[in-house]
């Protein structure tokens, strides 16, 4: 799964460095507001794709004294700040620009440099949401887009192709705002582009946070993972009662998994750890993302018990 995001954030880094110089140098020669909005849009994002490849790196850090569990949550980390990037560079230039090509605005001079670039930059972005999108569409399986997004826990592959289904959008606006302003002569139209595409990008960050926010916090597995799990442990006739399993994705190959069992009285304390190193064998084997195991033996009773009370008020 690494390789894959890798791969797609490596070629929508390499198209949005390439379309960003292009967009600034049409920008300077037009003097076109929604065009060096997409500039500073594409900037950002080659930005963001030189953080995620940093944040894969960090994450393939081993488990260390002060980090046990491993460095698997930079990833989540560094997803959400894109995010924050997004609005506050994307989002806020773009608008900031928009605005103020409305209340001043400017004649486009050279129009067809922008259309030439735009088409360039529609077919180069088109080329990556491509493959963005045969990537996603091998890890999403039979859910769909929305879903797949909701339960993914490897936010690069999501993250890039809202950038650039971002990207692919902005670009029309852009292509649509100068058209509208060179053909009635309203140069706000430029301006109005411009803002429209800054409200794009800032919708995206949004999404990308509240997406990437339940990882970072630390979100459970999947239910098929934790189906998977119960399924495996009740087959053991010395467990009476499966009090609870805690699962918490430590990175998006790494699920920490806690279990609390009743074991029947009558099963002796060697035999207990026979079943513990047996359930952990099996539950590595049938999912191979989950790195830790650790089993809690308490009765029902004291389960419950301790659950009522942590739930007063």
């Amino acid at each position: 799964m690494a390789g894959s995001s890798k791969t797609v954030i490596y070629a929508a880094l390499a198209g949005n460095t390439l379309v960003a110089i292009t967009k600034f140098v049409a920008a300077s020669i037009t003097g076109s507001a929604a065009m060096m909005a997409e500039g500073i849009h594409s900037l950002v994002d080659t930005g963001n794709q030189a953080l995620l490849l940093y944040g894969l790196r960090q994450a393939r850090k081993p488990p260390d004294r002060n980090f046990p569990f491993g460095h698997g949550k930079e990833i989540y980390f560094w997803s959400f700040v894109v995010a924050i990037l997004i609005f506050a560079l994307g989002a806020g230039v773009s608008i900031y620009e928009g605005v103020s090509h409305i209340l001043h605005p400017a004649t486009i001079s050279n129009p067809m440099t922008n259309y030439i670039v735009l088409t360039l930059a529609i077919i180069f972005e088109g080329f990556a949401l491509g493959f963005a999108l045969k990537e996603f569409r091998k890890i999403k399986g039979d859910l769909g887009y929305m879903q797949a997004v909701s339960q993914g826990k490897d936010p690069t592959l999501f993250v890039v192709l809202f950038e650039d289904s971002a990207a692919m959008l902005g670009l029309l606006v852009a292509l649509l705002g100068i058209f509208l302003s060179q053909v009635t002569g309203i140069a706000w139209f430029d301006g109005l582009a411009s803002v429209i595409i800054g409200v794009i990008l800032g919708v995206t960050a949004f999404w990308l946070a509240y997406e990437t926010k339940g990882l970072l916090i630390g979100e459970a597995a999947d239910d098929e993972v934790i189906d998977g799990i119960r399924e495996i442990v009740v087959n053991f006739d010395e467990v009476d009662h499966v009090n609870e399993i805690l699962t918490m994705h430590m990175g998006p190959d790494f699920i920490l998994v806690n279990l609390s069992l009743d074991f029947r009285d009558q099963v002796p304390a060697g035999q207990v750890e026979s079943i513990v190193v047996a359930i952990d064998k099996l539950v590595k084997q049938r999912f191979a993302r989950v790195k830790r195991v650790f089993v809690e033996a308490k009765s029902q009773s004291a389960s419950t018990a301790a659950e009522a009370y942590a739930q007063k008020p």
